[in-house]
């Protein structure tokens, strides 16, 4: 034979050989994976670039939206989620394949959610806070459904999900560090020890970092990529465990814990992670080691430059610790693709690294309970006592990480009062914070610090109700992925996609899983930097249906004209979505028009102020500070009946808020109408009975009258 006539079968066989290796070294259950050529290692994949794409728009939101308490940022990021949603549910209804609409009655429960939020904004005790609680919820819902759309369209991308995930929390851990490397520049006026950028909340910083730590095991662990990326997966987890530990939440902790746990337990790629997690463990016990012992890092008050020079030390520790990380991941990688264990080997040491990862946790907690003074019984019921008091509350160091004390036993308390006064459908969205000052002390707290109880003191049981079922019809359609595919309808490369693919849908279940966890113990569903993460994830499990039949699209897009029912569905989701995005734009048109009004008046444009402050009214009319820019305006301008008659118009819209009441009663008593005012500030206290504003103007109001009857008595005489 020759030269030309052999090369065909020489090719033939090559291929036949690959597949073969595929399916022996990706079976189920085995820690191996095929190894990658030099071509794929090099060329930039299309998995690459949907991760750096996602990520990158997951990182637009993290550091756009912040804390999700800034209007502005916060309107535009929604309505851009409500665009991108709308966009990828017209896309699957053009080019998506027929096939089971897998996640359909997830995203149905879910847009029940959103439907009851909008509703309670009519018997909501804060109704303005419903408004933007709505608005939220319904971008949550459009990239849950996004998420759905795109796991449905391109079931293959899965890979680029999960490294997105590692990038955000990767880029993100690394910011937050960098805040302490070089305070000056980024954050001067910070002065916690704890690391608070780039959420503005420490739980929120550290839940961002945890729920990148399953997907960066997954990045280290895989054998299907070049090392480098394995490599860099090590430094990746440092930088997230420190930002773990370094934000001193221990709801982050715990989160990190579990997700951690999980994923060593279900995906059978733990004997490639292990090692590669050891690395970034002890890298990061060297980074945090240093900072804890580093005064000016970790402690609160600390003067500016001796925090700066202590950032710049950790800069330089931080740096040579990633790069030894790097070259050690490196090593790691190479050693596990040269060096082969025998199966039994495998097992043998994937069963005990499971029994260390399932006893461990309890063989701590065995030990801590013996060694302790009081005895296993005494020392359980200590900390059951100190978790559950109402009155313990925990200090702003590091010392925080090993201790119970806490007040989210006293947050969750109150939440189910609030609840109780309410038991069917709750206070209304976002209605927590105003709800509890009438029965409870004068502890400022936003949110009741737990999803569930948040959502019982917001929507009572109707609430509770239909979550429970949006959480359920989740867990179904979620499982459906995370069922291992039968070998026989795949062949060759297939079965080593199916089993990688496997691997990553459970990385992602413990990435949801991590945010879950971290929910049930703390609020952090109003930033939109860690919700979205694991909304997306949800999403994919929920759209992806089973792994051996993606549903995926068609080779060419639907003509509309002969589909006319997918043509008038589009029109009437474009319609939808447009309405949806007007509404969430108008608390912000309606702010934008209150500082209007206000710089009208400086410059003493009463007019001009007059009618900013109007408009402001109608396009958010259920906003109190509009009325009351309002009523300073009249009052500026001498009309005192209008001036009192945006006040009153301001109880009319939010009676069970004390604010308003507070306001007509210092404008009374401002007047001259103390009896009126004490009335008015009776009605505050019942809705605030810790208020100290209105405990000073009845004070005010008392001596207003004690003093008139004294004059009144002198002149009698």
């Amino acid at each position: 034979m020759d030269r030309a006539a052999a090369e065909p079968a020489v090719a033939t066989l090559a291929r036949v050989s690959s597949l073969v290796t595929a399916r022996e070294s990706a079976a189920p259950g085995d820690s191996r994976a095929t190894q990658p050529t030099r071509a794929s290692t090099r060329r930039v994949t299309p998995d690459a670039l949907f991760a750096l794409g996602l990520g990158a728009g997951l990182l637009v939101v993290v550091f756009v939206a912040t804390g999700g308490t800034d209007l502005g940022p916060n309107t535009w990021t929604q309505i851009a989620l409500l665009l991108i949603g709308a966009a990828l549910a017209g896309l699957v209804l053009l080019k998506g394949a027929s096939g089971p609409a897998w996640g359909g009655v997830t995203l149905a429960l879910f847009a029940a959610v959103a439907v009851l939020t909008a509703l309670s904004i009519s018997w909501s005790v804060q109704p303005d806070n419903s408004w933007l609680e709505a608005d939220r919820t319904l971008s949550y819902l459009a990239a849950f459904g996004g998420a759905i759309a795109l796991a449905r369209l391109f079931p293959e991308r899965w890979r680029g999900v999960i490294g997105a995930i590692a990038v955000l929390a990767t880029v993100a851990s690394g910011y937050a560090l960098l805040v302490k490397i070089f305070p000056a520049t980024f954050d001067p006026t910070q002065t916690l020890g704890r690391l608070v950028a780039p959420l503005g909340y420490w739980n929120a910083t550290g839940l961002l970092a945890a729920l990148g730590l399953p997907a960066l095991l997954w990045a280290a662990s895989r054998g299907d990529r070049g090392r480098a990326s394995r490599g860099l997966s090590v430094p990746g987890m440092a930088l997230c465990l420190t930002v773990v530990v370094l934000s001193y939440s221990r709801s982050a902790v715990l989160a990190a814990i579990v997700g951690v746990g999980c994923w060593f337990a279900v995906v059978p790629l733990r004997l490639r992670g292990a090692p590669m997690f050891a690395l970034g463990f002890a890298g990061a016990a060297v980074l945090t080691g240093w900072a804890l012992v580093t005064h000016p890092l970790t402690h609160d008050r600390v003067a500016l430059s001796s925090r700066t020079t202590a950032g710049h030390e950790f800069g330089m520790v931080i740096v040579l610790t990633l790069i030894i990380l790097f070259v050690a991941g490196l090593a790691a990688a190479f050693a596990a693709d040269r060096y082969k264990l025998a199966a039994s080997a495998r097992r043998r040491i994937g069963a005990w690294l499971l029994a260390l990862v399932l006893i461990a946790p309890l063989g701590a907690a065995t030990a801590l309970l013996a060694s302790s003074s009081r005895g296993v019984t005494g020392e359980i019921s200590h900390l059951w006592t100190t978790a559950t008091s109402l009155k313990t509350t925990a200090g702003d160091n590091a010392a925080r990480l090993g201790q119970l004390d806490s007040t989210r036993s006293r947050d969750w308390s109150e939440g189910v009062k609030i609840a109780e006064h309410a038991l069917l459908k709750g206070v209304g969205a976002f209605g927590y914070g105003t709800a509890r000052e009438r029965y409870l002390d004068q502890y400022p707290v936003e949110h009741a610090h737990s999803y569930v109880v948040e959502t019982f003191a917001d929507f009572g049981l109707i609430g509770i109700a239909l979550n429970l079922a949006l959480l359920v019809a989740w867990s179904v359609a979620a499982a459906r992925p995370l069922r291992r595919p039968r070998p026989g309808p795949l062949e060759g490369a297939g079965v080593a996609d199916a089993s990688a693919e496997h691997a990553g849908i459970v990385t992602l279940l413990c990435t949801v899983l991590v945010f879950g966890v971290h929910s049930a113990i703390d609020w952090t569903w109003f930033i939109p930097g860690v919700a979205l993460p694991a909304l997306f994830c949800a999403g994919w499990l929920a759209g992806r249906g089973p792994l051996a039949s993606p549903v995926g699209r068609r080779a060419r897009a639907r003509s509309l004209p002969r589909n006319p029912g997918r043509g008038a569905a589009i029109a009437g989701l474009a319609a939808v979505v447009l309405l949806a995005a007007w509404a969430v734009w108008q608390p912000l048109h309606s702010a934008d028009a209150a500082s209007a009004a206000v710089n009208a008046a400086t410059r003493g444009d009463i007019r001009s102020a007059l009618e900013d402050a109007r408009t402001a009214i109608s396009r958010d009319p259920l906003a109190l500070t509009p009325r009351f820019e309002l009523s300073e305006i009249y009052t500026a301008a001498g009309d005192e009946p209008a001036a009192r008659a945006a006040l009153v118009d301001a109880i009319d819209v939010q009676p069970q808020n004390f604010q308003s009441w507070l306001q007509l009663a210092g404008y009374d008593l401002q007047h001259g109408h103390p009896r009126v005012a004490l009335s008015e500030l009776t009605r505050t206290l019942s809705l605030n009975v810790n208020s100290v504003q209105a405990a000073q103007e009845v004070a005010r109001a008392d001596a207003m009258i004690a003093a008139r009857q004294a004059a009144s008595s002198t002149r009698k005489r």
